[in-house]
């Protein structure tokens, strides 16, 4: 096999396997290697598949190879190895993706050897694409679902806690700010139940839990430091895919993100393979309906929570599904700097916290308590709330926070704008999704610091002039182009008579 020299040529593709050779270089020309190419690059006896990209600006010479930042780390070679290249073997399970987008049904073998390839890093964005699309479009069947979700178990790692009774909390999200995990955890902890929360980063919203959580303290934690966390506290809140569980969702998000698209049977087998694989047995699922959140209707809720209860049985998880108010943002920070403020309100208890935030946290926490077991049925509120007010959730939310590397303060962002009403009246309604595009295209969650904040909600009386809500950018840019999506969406807040 011809060798060349590896050269780290700086470029960050993310997940994304990437090789860099130089347009007309020997070895294209001998082997038929061209842009866009698959091709094995071996070092040793490790080998990773990678895309190939040309180059005509000198970034790599005759007799080199390139490699991305996540290439070059999967290789494990240091600069200036030599290293072969070999035409990879075809990539069977594509043909399986390739059936899928032809309209036909997937089993669970065919499942497995499309995500064992995923999780290789076998997969290009472009083929990543094709089989997100493929889900989206063609739709899972219910049997599908659940072969997506126990090969997204089977292809990771799975945490055993060797506990009877291990509870966690979900959103299936679609409702900015809604960051009542940080207040839920503390309080069930407090009470002296276990809830190791591994949670997500953002997918289409302007912030997950991992995002907002990160804003405070270290979420990217290995086994052992989780392991550490929970044995002092009871809980932690980390990111799950510092912990590979149900890798090849982490790997799915990365094309779902920049798509914006978040199919529903995606959605479940995402959920659930990560709680599962989680070591969760019980499990509180809120469900937001409103006209601009992901369920429009209760009908529709009613078909997603059985759907939800089916596969979650099939794969050992106990459920307990609620549904919530999706009608507005939950709290008034969206962007993961501005909810971590919101929430330190209400967990610090301070005059003016967002009252909707700390009352859906506390009628989840209730629900929860009462779904240990541990809680009499009616009586799971009251103890939550006694746990909130007495100080005991916000002395363990700082002690999960002192294990988890320490508490940090949230940071705003440097450029702020107010968003005016443009006539007297109450507020009428607020569209879920265009306030969180604003965030969005604010620079949130990769900008901690950026998104909205927001100033009214539903009913509150307003007068023309009066500020709405507030943009946060790092950038004079962003801000800007965020305030150009807001004036050209006059309906992202509509003020009625």
């Amino acid at each position: 096999m011809p060798e060349l020299i590896l050269r780290q040529v700086g470029i960050d593709t993310y997940h994304e396997n990437i090789a860099y050779l130089p347009i007309g270089c020997e070895i294209c020309r001998s082997q038929g290697f061209g842009a866009l190419s698959k091709i094995e690059v071996h070092y040793g006896g490790r080998s990773i598949l990678a895309t190939l990209n040309m180059t005509e600006n000198g970034l790599v010479k005759g007799g080199e190879i390139g490699l991305s930042h996540a290439a070059f780390r999967r290789l494990g070679a240091p600069e200036g190895a030599r290293v072969s290249l070999s035409h990879p073997n075809p990539l069977l399970s594509f043909d399986f993706v390739r059936h899928k987008l032809e309209g036909g049904h997937l089993d669970k073998s065919q499942f497995l050897a499309i995500l064992s390839d995923i999780v290789a890093y076998r997969y290009s964005n472009i083929e990543l694409t094709a089989f997100v699309i493929a889900c989206y479009q063609q739709s899972l069947t219910e049997p599908e679902i659940g072969y997506l979700t126990e090969a997204m178990i089977e292809t990771g790692e799975r945490i055993d806690w060797d506990l009877p009774l291990v509870l966690d909390k979900h959103c299936i999200g679609g409702i900015p700010g809604n960051r009542t995990t940080m207040i839920v955890v503390p309080i069930v902890a407090a009470f002296g139940l276990p809830i190791p929360k591994t949670s997500s980063r953002a997918i289409t919203s302007p912030s997950g839990t991992a995002d907002t959580m990160e804003a405070l303290a270290n979420v990217r934690l290995g086994l052992d430091e989780m392991r550490a966390v929970v044995a002092a506290e009871g809980a932690c809140i980390a990111w799950g895919g510092s912990v590979a569980l149900a890798p090849a969702d982490d790997i799915l998000i990365s094309v779902e993100r920049p798509l914006n698209l978040d199919s529903e049977g995606q959605m479940i087998a995402s959920i659930l393979s990560k709680k599962r694989a989680a070591g969760s047995t019980h499990l509180l699922l809120d469900i937001p309906i409103g006209p601009t959140a992901k369920v429009h209707s209760t009908e529709e809720a009613e078909r997603l929570k059985k759907r939800f209860e089916r596969i979650g049985a099939r794969v050992g998880l106990q459920l307990r599904v609620v549904f919530t108010d999706g009608l507005q943002p939950v709290g008034r920070g969206i962007g993961p700097a501005l909810e971590a403020l919101d929430v330190l309100q209400v967990l610090q208890r301070k005059p003016g916290h967002p009252e909707d935030l700390r009352e859906k946290s506390l009628s989840l926490a209730g629900e929860l308590l009462e779904f240990s077991g541990k809680v009499a049925a009616g009586e799971g509120l009251d103890r939550a709330r006694e746990i909130l007010d007495s100080g005991q959730a916000w002395e363990k939310f700082q002690g999960i926070a002192r294990r988890q590397g320490g508490l940090k303060e949230p940071r705003p962002a440097r450029h702020s704008a107010p968003v005016s009403s443009p006539r007297t009246g109450r507020i009428g309604a607020i569209h879920n999704q265009k306030i969180a595009r604003t965030a969005k295209l604010a620079g949130a969650p990769q900008d901690p610091g950026a998104g909205v904040y927001l100033e009214k909600k539903l009913g509150d009386a307003v007068a023309s002039g009066e500020v709405l809500f507030r943009v946060f950018a790092e950038t004079e840019e962003e801000l800007s182009f965020a305030l150009q999506y807001v004036a050209a969406n006059p309906d992202l807040i509509t003020i009625g008579g």
